[in-house]
C-alpha cells in the first residue's frame, strides 16, 4: 500500500483545465471547482490504499450477457409518419441547417 497524498488543487489549476474545455466560469464558479476537484482526488487517493493484491482485475462490477435478437426484416415508417414531428421538412426529406462551407 502507498502512502496518501492529498493533492492540493489551485484555481490556477481550475483555469488551465477549463481553459482547455474553452468555458469560462466567474470566480466563485472557479472556487467551488477547485474544492470539488481536490475532494474528488482525496477520495481517489483513500481508495488508492484499498489491498487489492489479492483481487482478480474484472471488465465489469455484474456479468455481461449480450442479448442479440435476429436479424429480421421489419416494417418501416411511412415517409409522413417518419416526418411528422420533423421540426422543418419539405415533405420528402428532414430540412436542418447547413453546418460545412461549400
Amino acid at each position: 500500500m502507498g502512502m496518501t497524498v492529498v493533492a492540493k488543487i489551485t484555481r490556477e489549476d481550475v483555469e488551465y483545465v477549463t481553459g482547455l474545455a474553452q468555458l469560462e466560469l466567474d470566480d466563485a464558479t472557479k472556487e467551488r471547482l477547485a474544492g470539488e476537484m481536490g475532494d474528488i482526488l482525496a477520495y481517489m487517493d483513500k481508495l488508492n490504499e484499498l489491498d487489492t493484491d489479492n483481487i482478480e482485475p474484472m471488465m465489469y462490477a455484474q456479468e455481461m450477457i449480450n442479448v442479440y435478437r435476429d436479424d429480421e426484416i421489419q416494417p418501416s415508417l411511412e415517409r409522413g409518419d417518419a416526418l411528422r414531428n420533423a421540426p422543418r421538412t419539405d415533405g420528402e426529406y428532414f430540412l436542418v441547417p447547413r453546418i460545412l462551407e461549400q
